[in-house]
């Protein structure tokens, strides 16, 4: 593919407001496919071109070459100027055609407005019905999309989940929360223990099983920060780390004072309830 073409493709995807991932989701392509094609590494099979011209409205010739159709080709597409379809000649006729309408029945059913709106219906590719005001839905084989003035509101995964709002921003992030939640972090709290231990720095054995408080604390932090709920930290946990170190350390006053750590707790949780509520304001 030349490098017009997928500069071409580039700017048709852009001002349809979709992304890689959309559209590649749209025509069952990964994608890295579609970033080849737009970086002229790759050329999009036929099928996917048809694809990709249905999904921009445009014909195939003008995707790839840039040439629109010519005024004679659209007039002969138009229905012939008798006394039946002539609104003027035909005054119980309630409707108008206007000629920068364009109605096509090519792999389907594609209904172009001359105001922007558009409805595509095609056996392959699915049902796609797009406003100029940026409000789309598009149902096809890999789920349901639905966009409000080009925000995405509703679509479905890969396993078929339905996602809203919210929670289309916690899916994005759904993969490398999923690596941060299973990664065997018990592993390197036991590895500290072993080394602290066996280094017999800061009282060695004595203190070093406190590494294994440590694996609520990370567990409890990657919930926390892709939910984006502080409260699901352990943050007591983290109280009681603090006030060992005190005593056995004698930091502070050691055990006899270091108990005050623990009337941060609640002080936590009320900041919790700020935050919660302050985000449930910005969103409203």
């Amino acid at each position: 593919m030349n490098i017009e073409t997928a500069n071409r493709l580039l700017q048709y995807r852009k001002k349809m407001n979709l992304s890689q991932e959309e559209l590649a989701a749209r025509i069952g392509v990964s994608r890295q496919a579609v970033s080849k094609w737009e970086r002229a590494e790759a050329s999009p099979d036929t099928d996917n071109l048809i694809l990709l011209a249905d999904i921009y409205g445009v014909s195939l010739d003008e995707l790839l070459k840039g040439e629109k159709e010519t005024e004679s080709e659209t007039q002969s597409e138009e229905p012939e100027n008798n006394s039946e379809n002539n609104p003027e000649n035909n005054p119980d006729s309630d409707t108008t055609y206007k000629k920068s309408d364009k109605v096509s029945f090519k792999h389907g059913i594609h209904v172009d407005s001359k105001d922007g709106d558009s409805v595509h219906l095609n056996f392959r590719d699915g049902i796609h019905v797009h406003s100029k005001e940026g409000d789309n839905v598009d149902i096809g084989w890999n789920g349901i999309h639905v966009e409000e003035n080009g925000k995405t509101k509703v679509y479905t995964d890969e396993n078929g989940n339905v996602m809203y709002d919210e929670s289309i921003e916690e899916h994005k992030h759904s993969k490398s929360h999923r690596f941060w939640k299973h990664f065997p972090f018990y592993i390197v709290a036991i590895i500290g223990f072993l080394v602290w231990g066996f280094s017999g720095v800061l009282l060695g054995w004595a203190l070093s099983w406190v590494c294994f408080m440590t694996i609520p604390l990370y567990y409890s932090l990657v919930d926390a920060i892709y939910k984006r709920k502080p409260s699901h930290f352990a943050y007591p946990v983290l109280v009681a780390i603090v006030y060992i170190f005190f005593g056995f350390l004698n930091i502070c006053g050691g055990w006899a004072f270091g108990w005050v750590a623990f009337l941060t707790i609640p002080i936590y949780y009320e900041i919790c309830k700020l935050f919660k509520h302050e985000r449930k304001h910005s969103n409203d």
